[in-house]
């Protein structure tokens, strides 16, 4: 049985990184992607990437609308592995945290939470006010990871994409899916 991965793209900037993620989900023989792309997320995409709806759709094996409220994953009774919000709004990041359940991103990831699944936010903004904060906080205790596309320069990256698929990969570890885009920590060597 394939693992089935939802991914949801909102319109925070970052949309590479969900678009990202489902590109190289596509190589991967074991794994079901579930696309929700937010209307946000994606006109954030088609300024940023210069791609529209229909190519972010392509990448995904199931698609879902944003306002489809009764899709299957918004029930606890879809087995997932987990659900990557890349990037999250701190809109999202808000109704998530306070069981604002007005759109399939948010239910979807309200169903995630309840049923102790991976829920991974890739959150993006800066700096962070205290409201943000308090709802990574609250998100946290509830069980998600809350991991912002943070640049690892030990990797020595020579490009934007490097800078992308490490953060991507990390984000599969996080998932247990093995992807051979994270260069490893080998110490210092001397």
């Amino acid at each position: 049985m394939k693992k089935k991965i939802i991914i949801a793209i909102t319109g925070a900037t970052g949309s590479i990184y969900g678009t990202r993620l489902l590109e190289i989900l596509q190589t991967i023989d074991n794994v079901e992607s579930h696309l929700i792309l937010s209307n946000a997320g994606a006109l954030t995409a088609q300024y940023e990437l210069g791609i529209d709806k229909q190519s972010i759709a392509s990448l995904a094996d199931v698609v879902h609308s944003p306002k489809d409220i009764g899709a299957t994953l918004s029930s606890g009774s879809f087995i997932t592995h987990g659900m990557v919000i890349a990037p999250c709004s701190m809109k999202t990041l808000g109704c998530i945290a306070n069981g604002i359940a007005d759109n399939l991103v948010s239910r979807a990831a309200d169903v995630i939470l309840k049923e102790r699944r991976k829920l991974i936010l890739m959150v993006r903004e800066t700096p962070l006010n205290l409201v943000h904060l308090r709802n990574m906080t609250t998100l946290s205790e509830m069980g998600a990871i809350i991991a912002p596309p943070v640049p690892a320069f030990y990797s020595k990256p020579s490009s934007i994409d490097d800078l992308v698929n490490h953060s991507v990969g990390r984000i599969l570890d996080t998932l247990d899916i093995g992807t051979e885009h994270v260069k490893r920590w080998q110490g210092i060597q001397k």
